[in-house]
């Protein structure tokens, strides 16, 4: 194994035990077609500078941050005990609004477990809010490049994308596939929690939303107010806030009630939008945000005005009067050109020449298990299926799993690049066992579960 060479101090490398693994032969990759990685470097980017760490890796390792040429700032922390692997990572959300360095903080912070167990970890708060997948990409690969020019040069790179963030790296290892010098940027890809089924279907339930929840309630916006599509999300000039749209939901429905506090019309329209968009009552209030605000970001910066969102032919099932719901629920077609749009930004092929392994709790309440189905035949048709293994837990959690969980899935993903060792989820179901007693309890793989395809759970609809 050739040691890192690292172009600033840092302490002698150490192996972290089963995050460790020797070099050996890679895993079968596909032919690379797409444009070198170093495309996105227009100029020279400035050396990152000593920043403080977390509280809790303060002891363990040492950070450094910047602001890259395109304005996203970034984080980077380097375990005293460094495995010579780098975890790059793509962040959920999005956000909306100008990139803050604690973004970055937070997520390291929610990550520290990847520093941790011996691994290097960089991530960027991309140089922009909103719901633009290439750009943040662009980022990424962009903090990769830093790390390499001044930090050192791993041994192996791993493309990590949670939630939002996993459609970024995996649009990332479709559009960067080789650099300047012919390597691969990316040796593997790690999503997790994932929406995975591209923008153009990860968010019709979203849609769906809207129109029953205003079918139910009727103020998002008011009879008296200007009226508009809903499937924007909001006028561009509107003033609402999360906190007046908060007041709203809980005006209709009592989000902010314990369910036996509700009064009983109250609990029946709760409980029609838990049935008919499967979604548990505790997320409405952050898919609302979403199909308001994020819709309104899609609309207004990313597809000319025009809405990529529609439901026109869906049949609306589980409330207590089917026919009425259908009957006067409002409908929207979806703007071929925007669907278009958005699509080249957020829908993915499913061509990445690198293995890639995937996690999503069964019940998840964000992010759909049945987008992975999803994502499976988009990995398929891109030609990609002997390249990708899932795997799924029985948490109901989105933002975070559990601690072992992770490296896990790490050592997995870097034993088969290393070694042609294809994962199995039964394999690591029971290697997640010896990471619990470094890293504390939490395994919950469930190796023998399938999710069902989306349609199942999210109704089909007219596509332009």
């Amino acid at each position: 194994m050739t040691a890192p060479q690292p172009h600033l101090p840092l302490p002698r490398l150490a192996l972290l035990g089963l995050a460790c693994l020797a070099v050996a032969a890679c895993a079968p990759m596909a032919p690379s077609s797409a444009p070198a990685a170093s495309a996105v470097s227009a100029k020279a980017e400035a050396a990152p500078v000593a920043a403080a760490c977390p509280k809790d890796l303060a002891p363990i390792a040492r950070c450094l941050s910047g602001q890259d040429s395109a304005g996203a700032y970034y984080l980077i922390a380097m375990p005293q005990q460094w495995n010579g692997h780098l975890v790059l990572h793509a962040h959920g959300g999005p956000a909306l609004g100008a990139p803050r360095m604690e973004r970055s903080v937070e997520d390291l912070t929610r990550w520290s477990i990847m520093v941790r167990a011996g691994y290097a970890w960089a991530g960027s708060t991309f140089r922009q809010g909103g719901v633009e997948v290439r750009a943040a990409a662009e980022d990424t690969e962009r903090l990769r490049q830093i790390f390499v020019q001044h930090v050192a040069q791993p041994q192996r790179t791993v493309l990590h994308g949670q939630s939002w963030g996993a459609s970024v790296a995996a649009k990332g290892a479709e559009m960067f596939q080789t650099t300047a010098n012919g390597k691969r940027p990316y040796d593997a890809v790690l999503l997790t929690s994932g929406v995975l089924a591209g923008g153009t279907r990860s968010y019709d339930f979203r849609t769906d939303l809207r129109v029953v929840y205003q079918y139910l309630c009727n103020n998002h916006p008011r009879p008296t107010e200007a009226q508009y599509a809903l499937n924007i999300g909001l006028p561009a000039d509107a003033a609402m806030t999360q906190a007046d749209l908060s007041a709203r939901l809980n005006e209709c429905l009592a989000l902010n009630k314990p369910a036996a506090e509700r009064t009983p019309e109250q609990q029946r329209k709760v409980q029609t939008i838990v049935d008919v968009i499967r979604i548990p009552a505790n997320s409405i209030q952050g898919h609302m945000n979403w199909a308001t605000f994020h819709f309104r970001d899609v609309v207004q910066h990313r597809t000319g005005g025009a809405s990529p969102f529609g439901n026109q032919g869906v049949l609306y099932r589980g409330s207590p009067d089917d026919a009425a719901l259908n009957a006067a629920v409002l409908r929207y077609r979806a703007d071929p050109a925007a669907v278009a749009r958005f699509a080249q930004d957020t829908d993915l092929t499913g061509r990445i020449p690198v293995p890639v392994l995937t996690v999503k709790g069964v019940d998840d309440p964000t992010a759909f298990v049945e987008l992975d189905a999803a994502f499976k035949a988009t990995m398929a048709q891109g030609g990609s299926a002997a390249r990708l293994v899932q795997t799924f837990t029985q948490h109901n959690t989105h933002s975070y799993l559990s601690d072992p969980t992770y490296p896990t899935l790490l050592a997995a993903l870097l034993r088969w690049v290393d070694t042609g060792d294809k994962p199995t989820p039964e394999g690591i179901a029971r290697q997640c066992a010896g990471m619990e007693t470094p890293f504390g309890k939490g395994c919950a793989f469930l190796p023998g579960y399938v999710p069902a395809p989306l349609a199942s759970r999210v109704a089909e609809r007219e596509r332009p």
